[in-house]
């Protein structure tokens, strides 16, 4: 079993930069696959980002260049560095892990943290 807990988030102006956390709990979480999704109101779910083990990354075209995803695997954290923040980045962001490799498809992932609140202002 692996337990995830978001931290960080917040109100940012468009234009500014926050980072959300995710720190995984469990004997294995540090060799899970993990990612970032989020939710707008009234939306569906959205992959963000991706990080497997081994630091190979992947990002929903429209945060490239904006948004990194990190981890320290020793710490079993995970990092979303967001800067150049715009108001569509506004949804509750939600960390996940799985041990079914990287990708934008929600199934692969079996774990699931509460979300954080990022709102970005314009």
């Amino acid at each position: 079993q692996v337990e995830l807990v978001e931290s960080g988030g917040g109100l940012v102006q468009a234009g500014g930069s926050l980072s959300v956390s995710c720190a995984a709990s469990g004997r294995t979480a540090n060799t899970f696959d993990m990612a970032w999704f989020r939710q707008a109101p009234g939306k569906e779910r959205e992959f963000v980002a991706a990080i497997n083990w081994s630091g190979n990354t992947d990002y929903v075209d429209s945060v490239l260049g904006r948004f990194t995803i990190s981890r320290v695997n020793a710490k079993n954290m995970m990092t979303l560095q967001m800067s150049s923040l715009k108001p569509e980045d506004t949804a509750v962001y939600y960390c996940a892990a799985g041990g079914a490799g990287i990708g934008a498809r929600g199934d692969l992932y079996l774990y699931w943290g509460q979300g954080t609140q990022v709102t970005v202002s314009s």
